[in-house]
């Protein structure tokens, strides 16, 4: 639902008035009583029976068109209130009686589907048995009234309709919600790929940055040639990181293992850390490629930020890729970290396997990213 107004949908204008629509049509069944009561000789008669007539339909529309808005946004129809509602519907088709006589039971083909629409079923179905059988029963009280057999056929085609319309208004709503909910979770989604993304990039661009300043600041005095040198590699980096920043937002940038190779070897070198890198990759599908590309940005940034490692390997095979390094790092790696987290969901979407955590053959860390079999 909309936070704001509290509303699962925007209600339009049309919308609107298709609902006031739905509840006048049902009017058409107050033309006998009202017709009665406009042909009444008696003038207080008339008046009463128009005045209550009238009064009964306004307050039927108005009934039905509140709880079409709780129903519409979804919540519980209030039944105290509701009940109260229909008992002042049926004291009004009663008070019509002076001015319409036996006519009044049309108010009960109202009363009846006003019921299916407020009230639990259970409920529901003993007004609607009632409203059925007091024009039988008040034909069989008072002579003068008649055709009251057809008012009891109106009542339960009305509930019987009444009960469709409720559904279908339920069903509409509940759907209604779900669409926006499922808008709702694909923003979300869409922010959470987004930030995961700008993680990635800024996390490993910015590593190589402050790896950079701090040579520089070492060598400014030692090596101001050099220094100048890893300065103007830092203001690169920086346009770099703020292009690929830029393509992210914009939702176009490509990550490819090669070029992902490329940038480690640049981190690696810059960190004091020997890379062992292939010279060659195997080709690769497209999402392949991107996924052992982030593979790659991901392992090499933890190995500069976290390691303390003096080498690093990287691995690229058809079915996978390793990175990994000799450091010693904490004692137990962070599968929870953000950079990790969105790795795990690129994989996931390809059914490919991440695995971290130590290597078998000594000290320091493998990240590996593995095929499934049938994907091979």
């Amino acid at each position: 639902m909309n936070p704001r107004t509290s509303q699962p949908w925007p209600v339009s204008r049309r919308w609107r008035i298709t609902g006031w629509l739905l509840a006048a049509v049902w009017l058409f069944f107050l033309n006998v009583p009202l017709s009665t009561a406009l042909h009444q000789p008696q003038p207080w008669r008339r008046i009463v029976g128009v005045a209550t007539v009238v009064a009964f339909g306004v307050g039927y529309v108005l009934l039905f068109q509140w709880a079409r808005n709780l129903r519409q946004y979804l919540r519980p129809i209030p039944q105290d209130r509701a009940r109260i509602a229909l008992l002042g519907l049926l004291l009004l088709g009663l008070a019509s009686i002076p001015g319409t006589a036996g006519d009044w039971t049309a108010t009960l083909v109202f009363v009846a589907a006003a019921a299916v629409f407020l009230l639990s079923a259970v409920q529901a179905l003993i007004i609607v048995a009632l409203c059925a059988l007091v024009p039988l029963v008040g034909a069989w009280l008072v002579p003068s009234w008649t055709g009251e057999s057809t008012v009891t056929f109106a009542v339960l085609l009305a509930s019987f309709a009444m009960f469709g319309v409720s559904r279908l208004a339920q069903r509409n709503s509940e759907l209604q919600a779900a669409q926006q909910e499922i808008g709702r979770l694909a923003v979300a989604e869409e922010r959470a790929r987004a930030a995961r993304d700008l993680h990635d990039i800024l996390g490993h661009s910015l590593t190589v940055v402050a790896i950079k300043a701090e040579l520089a600041g070492r060598l400014i005095e030692v090596d101001p040639a050099r220094a100048a040198t890893e300065i103007a590699e830092v203001e690169g980096l920086a346009r770099a990181a703020l292009s690929d920043v830029r393509q992210t937002v914009g939702a176009y940038r490509e990550v490819t293992l090669v070029g992902e190779l490329a940038g480690a070897r640049t981190a690696l070198v810059a960190a004091g850390i020997a890379a062992d890198l292939p010279t060659e990759v195997p080709a690769l599908p497209d999402e392949w490629d991107r996924l052992f590309g982030w593979t790659v940005r991901e392992g090499v940034t933890n190995v500069v930020r976290h390691s303390g490692a003096r080498h690093c390997t990287i691995r690229v095979h058809p079915d996978g890729v390793e990175v990994s390094d000799d450091g010693q790092g904490p004692s137990t790696p962070d599968a929870t970290g953000n950079g990790l987290v969105g790795l795990r969901e690129r994989a996931r979407r390809l059914d490919a396997t991440v695995t971290v955590g130590r290597r078998a053959e000594g000290p320091g860390f493998l990240l590996r990213v593995h095929l499934p079999a049938e994907s091979r």
